[in-house]
């Protein structure tokens, strides 16, 4: 199924305007209560696209497409639907604030336990998790930039009173969401003897190295930059001591939520005290729980959030106040470290890369699937993106991206009473180490390995200026989204968004057939679908890879062209036929479009060359008809 975003994009807006809009109202709610990560995905399948692409703005009703209102229409009209949003965004910043006025970022029903375990309890429905930390920050950018747009098109005082409310509601969520995600960084240091270092030793080297020459080699690997981050960050005596100690281990990356014992940050109370600046009152730093142990899957989603603060749109619009500056450049020194450290893990063995070993280990959870390969691949992917990245890490990251797309059963096909469908349903098990502090023990279920790949893959693709690399992750783009786009629901209040498993595969794995009733939507899952094809449609806005054989046959032809065009331009005009010269001029225009397009699009201009050729030809014929005539 060939990729084609804006289309799918209108598809899913006008999934979205029918199940979460009633009178032009957002009423999108979860099935399980509310929920900050879920609601703020829910709005980003809205605003992420509209600040993103030129085509699908909202917030200047008089250029909004046509296409994008009849999606949309059941949202409400060309003046209602900007309002809307406005509205919408309001409404999700007072549900998810405290009574101290502080924002809150619970995760609601993603945080489980056993059935045998207990209830949750109220403390820790109440824990803010870094999925809510970085999707605020990416909704907030949103919202932010939206209402620098629409304000200075809307003369509606009601409208104007709530933007400037939302306005606030932003700048202090944005502040407190990049606040937790700095007390959510951790770095954990460990012996090469524990389970931990075995562990490690075996994902680095598995039976070809000793674990002192693995410690070796992981000190000469990452010597550096132990060094940096002892240096340049605050992370306590403790650790500090265990960084300098080259005979331990140590990984860093994010927590599952603010780490236990983290310092409070600092903000610059001169700041605070200006225009849209954030009062620490109303930024609030409670004490952690969570383990000072990274995972993997908690550490994509905060690279993922934190890249959004130095994207050349944030920079443009000047989104971020003096003391958001601060803490952005604070967030980008953690996020480049934890990049390099991850792709250097990925790619430490040069003969064999540990992440080419499907399925992924993780050190301090004792877990291990392709989703944590997949989350890997995905840091490595950031990685390359930051750096220029040569031809062979390309080639050997697509073949990864392609060995996790069969093992995941998208591009295999799935047995029955496969137990790879539990990657699907009901997904992979994360535990939220240190949440038993304040009750049962809870974890974290992912199932969106499917819309991950696929966002991971077209990333890729955007990134690869090479043709053999290029066509392979289009393919397998193509394929993931075939397999992803068959997972709308089909039903229901639902329809036409994700998340039905059962519309793929032969059931779960127990064998029972798949329900009758419509599944929940997965506003997860929904939101990494819009994401994809926004990728999508800038990685068809780049230029073409840049053939050098064909740009070489194209310039063969356009010679032979020229010369050719010079030679019938001095044969003389027959007095019976006036449109030769307008054919000449046609000809003439045509190829002088093909000379400028040779370097960019040497294809075009190939396929333009022997058109011109063939109406050259053309003419010499009939002319030679005409001269054996007479």
């Amino acid at each position: 199924m060939r990729i084609k975003p804006r289309q799918h994009l209108l598809d899913i807006w006008q999934a979205i305007a029918r199940h979460s809009f009633r009178d032009g109202q957002w009423t999108a709610g979860t099935w399980d209560g509310e929920n900050s990560v879920a609601d703020a995905e829910g709005l980003l399948c809205l605003l992420y696209p509209a600040t993103e692409i030129g085509a699908f703005r909202l917030d200047d009703p008089d250029n909004t497409e046509e296409d994008v209102l009849q999606a949309l229409r059941k949202a409400g009209g060309r003046l209602d639907l900007p309002a809307g949003v406005v509205d919408a965004a309001a409404e999700f910043m007072r549900t998810h604030t405290g009574d101290d006025k502080s924002p809150t970022f619970a995760g609601g029903y993603f945080c489980q336990v056993d059935d045998t375990a207990g209830e949750i309890t109220e403390a820790q429905r109440r824990l803010g998790v870094v999925d809510s930390f970085s999707m605020s920050v990416t909704l907030c950018l949103a919202t932010l930039g939206f209402l620098k747009g629409y304000e200075v098109k809307t003369r509606r005082d009601t409208v104007r009173e709530t933007i400037a409310e939302l306005r606030e509601a932003a700048r202090v969520r944005l502040t407190a969401a990049m606040v937790n995600l700095l007390r959510s960084f951790t770095v954990s240091v460990f012996d090469a003897d524990s389970v931990q270092g075995r562990t490690l030793t075996d994902l680095l080297g598995g039976d070809r190295l000793s674990q002192r020459h693995a410690l070796q080699r992981f000190q000469h690997r990452f010597g550096p930059l132990r060094a940096t981050v002892t240096e340049s960050l605050h992370l306590g005596i403790d650790v500090e001591e265990g960084l300098r100690d080259d005979d331990r281990f140590f990984e860093i990356g994010w927590a599952w939520s603010v780490v236990r014992d983290a310092p409070a940050v600092q903000l610059d109370e001169a700041v605070a005290a200006r225009p849209y600046g954030v009062a620490e009152t109303v930024v609030a730093q409670p004490d952690g729980v969570a383990d000072p142990v990274p995972s993997l899957y908690f550490t994509v989603v905060a690279l993922d959030g934190i890249q959004d603060l130095f994207s050349e749109r944030t920079l443009t619009l000047g989104l971020l106040d003096a003391q958001q500056q601060q803490l952005a450049e604070a967030l980008r020194l953690r996020w480049e470290l934890t990049q390099q450290f991850w792709s250097g893990l990925a790619r430490f063995d040069p003969d064999r890369w540990p992440l080419e070993d499907i399925p992924w280990q993780a050190t301090g959870q004792r877990l291990e699937s392709e989703y944590l390969s997949l989350s890997v691949a995905a840091i490595l992917v950031h990685d390359l993106m930051r750096r220029r990245a040569t031809d062979d890490d390309l080639v050997r990251a697509v073949g990864v991206m392609e060995r996790l797309a069969e093992r995941g059963r998208i591009t295999s096909r799935m047995a029955h009473d496969d137990p790879m469908i539990r990657l699907h349903d009901p997904g992979v098990t994360v535990p939220l180490q240190g949440s038993e502090r304040l009750g049962p023990p809870l974890h974290w279920r992912v199932n969106d390995f499917s819309a991950q790949l696929l966002k991971r893959t077209v990333q890729l693709r955007t990134l690869s200026r090479g043709s053999v690399a290029h066509d392979r992750l289009l393919r397998l783009a193509e394929d993931v989204f075939d397999h992803v786009w068959r997972r709308r629901i089909r039903d229901g209040e639902g329809l036409g968004l994700w998340d039905n498993v059962q519309a793929v595969h032969p059931g779960p794995a127990t064998g029972v057939p798949a329900p009758s009733t419509s599944p929940p939507v997965s506003w997860s899952i929904t939101e990494r679908v819009v994401e994809a094809m926004v990728q999508a449609h800038h990685m068809y806005r780049q230029p073409p890879i840049r053939s050098t054989g064909v740009a070489v046959l194209a310039q063969a032809l356009l010679s032979e062209a020229a010369q050719l065009l010079g030679a019938e331009q001095m044969e003389p005009a027959p007095r019976d036929d006036g449109k030769r010269g307008l054919q000449l001029r046609s000809i003439e225009a045509k190829l002088g479009r093909a000379r400028g397009l040779l370097d960019a699009q040497p294809g075009t201009a190939c396929a333009l060359a022997l058109d011109v050729l063939g109406q050259l030809d053309a003419l010499a014929r009939a002319r030679e008809a005409a001269d054996r005539g007479a």
